[in-house]
Protein backbone atom coordinates (compact mmCIF):
# COMPACT_ATOMS: atom_id res chain seq x y z
CA UNK A 1 0.00 0.00 0.00
CA UNK A 2 2.86 2.26 0.93
CA UNK A 3 4.14 2.16 -2.53
CA UNK A 4 1.30 2.06 -4.50
CA UNK A 5 0.34 5.30 -2.98
CA UNK A 6 3.37 6.70 -3.38
CA UNK A 7 3.67 5.98 -6.97
CA UNK A 8 0.74 7.57 -7.54
CA UNK A 9 1.79 10.49 -5.71
CA UNK A 10 4.72 10.93 -8.13
CA UNK A 11 2.85 10.72 -11.08
CA UNK A 12 0.08 13.56 -10.44
CA UNK A 13 3.31 15.50 -9.67
CA UNK A 14 5.08 14.23 -12.95
CA UNK A 15 1.98 15.34 -14.78
CA UNK A 16 1.55 18.50 -12.88
CA UNK A 17 5.37 19.52 -13.55
CA UNK A 18 5.02 18.56 -17.35
CA UNK A 19 1.77 20.81 -17.81
CA UNK A 20 3.78 23.99 -15.88
CA UNK A 21 6.98 23.46 -18.40
CA UNK A 22 4.76 23.85 -21.31
CA UNK A 23 2.68 26.59 -19.82
CA UNK A 24 5.47 28.61 -18.36
CA UNK A 25 7.41 29.75 -21.11
CA UNK A 26 4.80 30.81 -23.37
CA UNK A 27 3.65 33.19 -20.35
CA UNK A 28 7.00 34.87 -20.69
CA UNK A 29 7.15 38.38 -22.95
CA UNK A 30 8.92 38.45 -26.20
CA UNK A 31 8.00 36.40 -29.31
CA UNK A 32 10.16 33.16 -30.82
CA UNK A 33 10.46 34.66 -34.39
CA UNK A 34 11.43 37.70 -33.24
CA UNK A 35 14.28 36.47 -31.01
CA UNK A 36 15.67 33.95 -33.73
CA UNK A 37 15.21 36.52 -37.40
CA UNK A 38 15.15 40.04 -35.42
CA UNK A 39 12.25 41.82 -35.18
CA UNK A 40 13.77 44.38 -38.17
CA UNK A 41 13.51 41.35 -40.27
CA UNK A 42 10.08 39.76 -39.43
CA UNK A 43 8.70 43.87 -40.06
CA UNK A 44 9.55 43.21 -44.07
CA UNK A 45 8.09 39.52 -43.79
CA UNK A 46 4.54 39.20 -45.62
CA UNK A 47 2.03 37.36 -43.20
CA UNK A 48 2.25 34.28 -44.99
CA UNK A 49 6.51 33.80 -44.62
CA UNK A 50 5.73 34.41 -40.70
CA UNK A 51 2.83 31.85 -40.85
CA UNK A 52 4.98 29.35 -42.49
CA UNK A 53 7.89 30.41 -40.41
CA UNK A 54 5.80 29.69 -36.90
CA UNK A 55 4.78 26.11 -39.03
CA UNK A 56 7.81 25.05 -39.18
CA UNK A 57 8.96 25.96 -35.81
CA UNK A 58 5.61 24.20 -34.93
CA UNK A 59 4.33 27.28 -33.20
CA UNK A 60 1.66 27.65 -35.31
CA UNK A 61 -0.91 25.44 -34.21
CA UNK A 62 -3.47 26.00 -31.29
CA UNK A 63 -2.07 25.77 -28.10
CA UNK A 64 -4.06 22.15 -27.01
CA UNK A 65 -2.67 21.05 -30.15
CA UNK A 66 0.75 22.32 -29.39
CA UNK A 67 0.53 20.69 -26.11
CA UNK A 68 -0.80 17.61 -27.26
CA UNK A 69 2.18 17.09 -29.47
CA UNK A 70 4.56 17.52 -26.51
CA UNK A 71 2.59 15.35 -24.53
CA UNK A 72 2.86 12.70 -27.23
CA UNK A 73 6.60 14.05 -27.86
CA UNK A 74 7.99 13.11 -24.27
CA UNK A 75 6.57 9.35 -24.97
CA UNK A 76 8.37 9.00 -27.90
CA UNK A 77 11.51 11.33 -27.64
CA UNK A 78 10.39 13.61 -29.82
CA UNK A 79 10.85 17.25 -28.80
CA UNK A 80 10.46 18.80 -32.03
CA UNK A 81 13.67 21.24 -33.75
CA UNK A 82 15.13 23.60 -31.44
CA UNK A 83 14.69 27.21 -32.84
CA UNK A 84 18.23 28.39 -31.97
CA UNK A 85 20.17 25.69 -32.89
CA UNK A 86 18.36 24.30 -36.35
CA UNK A 87 18.50 20.70 -34.46
CA UNK A 88 16.50 18.25 -32.80
CA UNK A 89 16.03 19.15 -29.39
CA UNK A 90 16.78 15.50 -28.50
CA UNK A 91 20.40 15.54 -30.10
CA UNK A 92 21.15 18.68 -28.48
CA UNK A 93 20.40 16.95 -25.03
CA UNK A 94 22.05 13.88 -25.73
CA UNK A 95 25.12 16.07 -26.62
CA UNK A 96 25.30 18.26 -23.36
CA UNK A 97 23.88 16.22 -20.83
CA UNK A 98 26.75 13.51 -20.04
CA UNK A 99 29.03 16.81 -19.11
CA UNK A 100 26.10 18.22 -16.68
CA UNK A 101 26.20 14.59 -15.06
CA UNK A 102 29.54 13.88 -14.87
CA UNK A 103 29.90 17.68 -13.23
CA UNK A 104 26.65 16.96 -10.53
CA UNK A 105 27.98 13.26 -10.57
CA UNK A 106 31.57 14.27 -9.19
CA UNK A 107 30.02 17.68 -6.87
CA UNK A 108 26.89 15.62 -5.17
CA UNK A 109 29.89 12.28 -4.23
CA UNK A 110 32.38 15.05 -3.19
CA UNK A 111 29.84 17.04 -1.02
CA UNK A 112 28.05 14.84 0.39
CA UNK A 113 31.53 12.94 2.05
CA UNK A 114 32.62 15.96 2.81
CA UNK A 115 29.91 17.51 4.20
CA UNK A 116 28.73 14.15 6.14
CA UNK A 117 32.45 13.62 7.95
CA UNK A 118 33.04 17.20 8.95
CA UNK A 119 29.29 17.55 9.94
CA UNK A 120 29.27 14.48 12.13
CA UNK A 121 32.86 15.05 13.39
CA UNK A 122 31.41 18.61 14.37
CA UNK A 123 28.69 17.16 16.15
CA UNK A 124 30.86 14.74 17.96
CA UNK A 125 33.03 17.45 19.16
CA UNK A 126 30.23 19.62 19.46
CA UNK A 127 31.67 23.03 21.67
CA UNK A 128 35.23 22.42 21.31
CA UNK A 129 37.79 24.19 19.09
CA UNK A 130 37.68 21.98 16.01
CA UNK A 131 33.43 22.51 16.27
CA UNK A 132 33.79 25.86 16.48
CA UNK A 133 36.22 26.53 13.60
CA UNK A 134 34.29 24.23 11.61
CA UNK A 135 31.22 26.32 11.70
CA UNK A 136 32.98 29.78 11.44
CA UNK A 137 34.72 28.40 8.17
CA UNK A 138 31.09 27.03 7.20
CA UNK A 139 29.02 30.29 7.64
CA UNK A 140 31.75 32.09 5.84
CA UNK A 141 31.59 29.75 2.65
CA UNK A 142 27.83 29.54 2.64
CA UNK A 143 27.54 33.20 2.43
CA UNK A 144 29.81 33.53 -0.38
CA UNK A 145 27.97 33.57 -3.87
CA UNK A 146 28.46 30.80 -6.33
CA UNK A 147 29.31 32.81 -8.96
CA UNK A 148 31.68 34.78 -6.88
CA UNK A 149 33.23 31.50 -5.88
CA UNK A 150 33.76 30.67 -9.29
CA UNK A 151 35.25 33.70 -10.63
CA UNK A 152 37.96 33.62 -7.53
CA UNK A 153 38.91 30.25 -8.42
CA UNK A 154 39.62 31.31 -12.16
CA UNK A 155 41.65 34.33 -10.77
CA UNK A 156 43.49 32.48 -8.15
CA UNK A 157 44.00 29.00 -10.25
CA UNK A 158 43.98 30.44 -14.02
CA UNK A 159 45.07 33.69 -14.17
CA UNK A 160 47.45 34.08 -10.90
CA UNK A 161 49.28 30.53 -10.75
CA UNK A 162 48.24 29.40 -14.53
CA UNK A 163 48.07 25.94 -13.08
CA UNK A 164 43.82 25.09 -14.77
CA UNK A 165 42.19 26.00 -18.37
CA UNK A 166 39.50 28.47 -17.20
CA UNK A 167 36.62 27.00 -19.91
CA UNK A 168 35.64 24.55 -21.78
CA UNK A 169 35.25 20.48 -21.32
CA UNK A 170 38.28 19.13 -23.18
CA UNK A 171 41.21 20.36 -24.81
CA UNK A 172 40.75 21.54 -28.48
CA UNK A 173 42.68 19.84 -30.95
CA UNK A 174 42.23 16.39 -28.66
CA UNK A 175 40.12 13.84 -29.80
CA UNK A 176 38.17 10.59 -27.42
CA UNK A 177 39.35 8.86 -26.62
CA UNK A 178 43.71 9.94 -26.55
CA UNK A 179 45.12 10.11 -22.99
CA UNK A 180 45.64 13.94 -23.96
CA UNK A 181 41.74 14.45 -24.10
CA UNK A 182 40.80 12.28 -20.78
CA UNK A 183 43.76 14.58 -19.11
CA UNK A 184 42.02 18.08 -20.71
CA UNK A 185 38.70 16.67 -19.00
CA UNK A 186 40.05 16.27 -16.05
CA UNK A 187 42.02 19.65 -15.61
CA UNK A 188 38.85 21.38 -16.85
CA UNK A 189 36.25 19.76 -14.24
CA UNK A 190 38.78 20.42 -11.39
CA UNK A 191 37.46 24.04 -10.96
CA UNK A 192 33.30 23.41 -11.85
CA UNK A 193 33.29 20.35 -9.35
CA UNK A 194 35.08 22.88 -6.84
CA UNK A 195 33.11 25.75 -7.32
CA UNK A 196 29.68 23.54 -7.25
CA UNK A 197 30.93 20.97 -4.44
CA UNK A 198 31.92 23.90 -1.44
CA UNK A 199 28.87 25.43 -2.42
CA UNK A 200 26.47 21.96 -1.43
CA UNK A 201 28.68 20.83 1.19
CA UNK A 202 28.20 23.69 3.70
CA UNK A 203 24.36 22.43 3.65
CA UNK A 204 25.13 18.97 3.79
CA UNK A 205 27.27 19.84 6.45
CA UNK A 206 24.63 22.01 8.67
CA UNK A 207 21.89 19.01 8.13
CA UNK A 208 24.97 16.31 9.16
CA UNK A 209 25.47 18.18 12.22
CA UNK A 210 22.31 19.38 13.34
CA UNK A 211 20.98 15.38 12.71
CA UNK A 212 23.95 14.04 14.55
CA UNK A 213 23.35 16.67 17.66
CA UNK A 214 19.49 15.13 17.93
CA UNK A 215 20.46 12.33 18.22
CA UNK A 216 23.35 12.22 20.92
CA UNK A 217 21.01 14.42 22.77
CA UNK A 218 18.27 11.21 22.98
CA UNK A 219 18.02 9.26 25.87
CA UNK A 220 19.30 5.83 24.45
CA UNK A 221 22.71 7.12 24.07
CA UNK A 222 22.69 8.35 27.60
CA UNK A 223 21.00 4.86 28.46
CA UNK A 224 24.18 3.54 26.38
CA UNK A 225 26.55 5.20 28.16
CA UNK A 226 25.55 4.28 31.27
CA UNK A 227 25.79 0.71 30.19
CA UNK A 228 29.30 1.43 29.48
CA UNK A 229 28.96 0.73 26.10
CA UNK A 230 31.73 1.68 24.37
CA UNK A 231 31.92 5.26 22.23
CA UNK A 232 32.75 3.63 18.80
CA UNK A 233 30.03 2.03 19.04
CA UNK A 234 27.70 4.49 20.47
CA UNK A 235 29.01 6.62 17.68
CA UNK A 236 28.50 4.19 14.60
CA UNK A 237 25.73 2.01 15.61
CA UNK A 238 23.42 4.32 17.70
CA UNK A 239 24.34 8.17 16.87
CA UNK A 240 25.03 7.71 12.84
CA UNK A 241 22.77 5.31 12.15
CA UNK A 242 19.91 7.64 13.47
CA UNK A 243 21.32 10.45 12.23
CA UNK A 244 21.07 9.08 8.37
CA UNK A 245 17.65 9.57 7.64
CA UNK A 246 17.72 13.37 7.64
CA UNK A 247 20.64 13.19 5.57
CA UNK A 248 19.97 10.82 3.12
CA UNK A 249 16.89 12.99 2.70
CA UNK A 250 18.78 16.20 2.14
CA UNK A 251 21.37 14.33 0.04
CA UNK A 252 18.69 13.33 -2.58
CA UNK A 253 16.82 16.49 -2.29
CA UNK A 254 19.76 18.33 -3.31
CA UNK A 255 19.85 17.29 -6.83
CA UNK A 256 18.18 20.39 -7.35
CA UNK A 257 19.86 22.67 -5.96
CA UNK A 258 22.79 20.96 -7.81
CA UNK A 259 20.77 21.74 -11.38
CA UNK A 260 20.67 25.12 -10.51
CA UNK A 261 23.72 26.04 -9.04
CA UNK A 262 25.32 24.04 -12.46
CA UNK A 263 23.40 26.45 -14.68
CA UNK A 264 25.62 29.36 -12.95
CA UNK A 265 28.73 27.86 -12.91
CA UNK A 266 28.66 26.25 -16.57
CA UNK A 267 28.00 29.90 -16.85
CA UNK A 268 31.07 31.33 -15.76
CA UNK A 269 33.22 28.26 -17.13
CA UNK A 270 31.94 28.22 -20.61
CA UNK A 271 31.05 24.55 -19.60
CA UNK A 272 29.40 22.90 -22.20
CA UNK A 273 26.59 21.37 -20.36
CA UNK A 274 22.54 22.16 -20.09
CA UNK A 275 23.60 25.84 -17.97
CA UNK A 276 24.52 26.78 -21.57
CA UNK A 277 21.55 25.59 -23.50
CA UNK A 278 19.24 27.24 -20.88
CA UNK A 279 20.33 30.66 -21.21
CA UNK A 280 20.62 30.15 -24.88
CA UNK A 281 16.87 28.96 -24.84
CA UNK A 282 16.25 31.41 -22.86
CA UNK A 283 17.44 34.44 -24.62
CA UNK A 284 15.94 32.88 -27.81
CA UNK A 285 12.60 32.49 -26.82
CA UNK A 286 13.14 28.77 -27.89
CA UNK A 287 10.03 27.03 -26.75
CA UNK A 288 10.90 23.93 -28.01
CA UNK A 289 14.34 23.81 -26.50
CA UNK A 290 13.14 25.33 -23.10
CA UNK A 291 10.65 22.36 -22.94
CA UNK A 292 13.09 19.34 -23.51
CA UNK A 293 15.35 20.97 -20.64
CA UNK A 294 12.92 21.17 -18.24
CA UNK A 295 11.15 17.66 -19.22
CA UNK A 296 14.79 16.38 -18.50
CA UNK A 297 15.90 18.19 -15.36
CA UNK A 298 11.73 17.83 -13.76
CA UNK A 299 12.11 14.17 -14.95
CA UNK A 300 15.31 13.69 -12.71
CA UNK A 301 14.59 15.48 -9.86
CA UNK A 302 11.24 13.88 -9.25
CA UNK A 303 12.85 10.25 -10.13
CA UNK A 304 15.48 11.09 -7.35
CA UNK A 305 12.46 11.82 -4.91
CA UNK A 306 11.01 8.83 -6.28
CA UNK A 307 13.33 6.40 -5.33
CA UNK A 308 14.08 8.76 -1.91
CA UNK A 309 10.54 8.06 -0.66
CA UNK A 310 10.90 3.71 -2.30
CA UNK A 311 14.06 3.32 -0.08
CA UNK A 312 12.87 5.28 3.07
CA UNK A 313 11.76 1.73 4.48
CA UNK A 314 14.80 -0.05 4.16
CA UNK A 315 16.62 3.19 5.99
CA UNK A 316 14.45 3.78 8.99
CA UNK A 317 10.70 0.86 8.73
CA UNK A 318 8.96 3.37 11.42
CA UNK A 319 8.26 5.50 7.64
CA UNK A 320 6.32 2.36 6.14
CA UNK A 321 4.32 1.77 9.46
CA UNK A 322 3.65 5.72 9.92
CA UNK A 323 2.51 5.56 6.36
Amino acid sequence: MYYLRTTLQYLLTLLAALAANFFLPRLAPGDPINALLGADVVETMTEEQVAQVARELGIHDALHVQFWNYLTGIFTGDFGMSIKLGMPVWDALIQKLPWTLLLMGFALVISTVLGTVLGVMSAWKRGEIADIATMGGVLFVGSLPPFWLAMMLIILFSTTLGWLPSYGAYKVGTSFPSLNWFQGVGLRLIMPVLALAIVQTTSVLLIARSSMQMALDQDYIMFARAKGVSEGKIFFKHAFRNALLPLYTHTMMGLGALIGGSLIIETVFSYPGLGGLIVQGVNSRDYPLLQGLFVITTISIIAANFVTDLLYPLIDPRTRRAG
